[in-house]
């Protein structure tokens, strides 16, 4: 994995970049559209490539370890085999869902016990099988194994976490430098900057990771529940940290403004399920600002969904028929604004890539901003 910075903005942390990898280049800054089961819901891998331009997409080592196994997944060649995609895929490495098992979960030193949510069955996740599932997996970014903190927590617990997540760090990369890919292929291997909303924390963390000298680094933790200015004031004080020459992950964020406050404060790539579970929820993500299309106001209206036009669906299906289908239960509501959102996303970083290119960068983003947080 190669990464290049081509831009970087003067009045922010924002740079537009080029990352290379054996299965094709990404630009950056870039959102990543989440496949947690090996499929984006409620989308073809053809509207993914040719109607939302993904440059990668996401898989979850939780829920493929579980379903469909790594027998099958091997059987298979690999997940970029398994599911027709051969852009690149970054793997979550279930650190996060193991986390949100908090009822059916115990953390060790030597790892994270937990119940499959599918039939109770025991497992053990260690900073080492995961990385051998991962293999198994054969995604071009492999995560490391780390607890994903909770808000609120008190200093004490988020210094425990943050340490036993170095911990696993550790161990994880040892054992990633001890392996090999699978399918013909390089893998990067990418640690997490954790600590809560504790600034002393996350210089440390950001820290540790930096020292770790990988191709990639993340930022994880953020956007649980915390209020945005914390977050915000997390990654100035990581992103001061983490070095400049290598790409940077914020996880799990988040709404449009969120992005853009991200790249503005030099993150590189981003994913968040928000496009596709709003979208089927009936929350539509424009150019104007948040659509509810559950709304009555749109029942009787024909015009286009957006007719700015970030979506191929635009051209086709109005807001009363959307609408239509959404309260109605209809899946190709679903899969309608679930296509539209995650084209608006990936329009939204490309426009932002060619503003940071464009030297304007900082302008148009605090103009967006208001907007894309406003409801129609």
């Amino acid at each position: 994995m190669n990464f290049r910075i081509i831009k970087s903005d003067i009045d922010s942390q924002a740079r537009s970049g080029l990352i290379e990898t054996d299965h094709g280049i990404i630009q950056t800054p870039i959102f990543m559209p989440v496949g947690t089961a090996a499929t984006v819901k409620a989308v073809h891998q053809r509207e993914l490539k040719d109607d939302i331009k993904a440059e990668i997409i996401l898989g979850n080592t939780y829920h493929l370890y579980l379903r469909p196994g790594m027998e099958v997944m091997k059987a298979a060649g690999g997940l970029h085999k398994f599911m027709g995609w051969e852009g690149p895929i970054l793997t979550d490495s279930g650190g996060y869902q193991v986390f949100s098992l908090a009822a059916n979960r115990k953390l060790k030193a030597e790892g994270a016990y937990f119940a499959s949510h599918i039939d109770g069955s025991k497992h053990l996740f260690t900073p080492e099988n995961v990385v051998d599932i991962q293999r198994d997996i054969g995604a071009d970014f492999m995560m490391a194994f780390d607890e994903c903190t909770p808000y609120p927590c008190d200093p004490k617990y988020a210094r425990d976490s943050m340490n036993l997540t170095h911990s696993w760090l550790s161990r994880g990369i040892k054992h990633f430098k001890s392996t090999e890919a699978k399918y013909g292929h390089s893998q990067c291997f990418i640690p997490i900057v954790q600590g809560s909303v504790y600034p002393e924390l996350r210089k440390e963390s950001a820290e540790f990771i930096a020292a770790q000298g990988m191709d990639a680094n993340a930022i994880g933790g953020l956007s649980v529940g915390e209020p945005v200015e914390d977050m915000y004031d997390m990654l100035e004080i990581v992103n001061g940290i983490l070095p400049v020459e290598k790409p940077r992950y914020l996880m799990g964020v988040g709404t449009p403004v969120n992005i853009l406050e991200g790249i503005a404060r030099g993150v590189d790539m981003f994913d968040c399920v928000m496009p596709t579970r709003n979208g089927r929820n009936g929350m539509l993500f424009t150019q104007n600002g948040i659509m509810n299309m559950r709304n009555e106001k749109w029942k009787s209206d024909f015009s286009q969904i957006d007719p700015d036009g970030t979506s191929f669906v635009d051209k086709a299906y109005s807001k009363g028929y959307l609408r239509h289908l959404i309260v109605s239960g209809e899946r190709l509501g679903a899969q309608i604004a679930s296509i539209h959102n995650l084209a608006f996303y990936l329009w939204l970083v490309r426009e932002a890539r060619e503003q940071i290119n464009a030297g304007s960068f900082t302008p148009w983003k605090n103009r967006m901003v208001k907007i894309l947080a406003s409801r129609l």
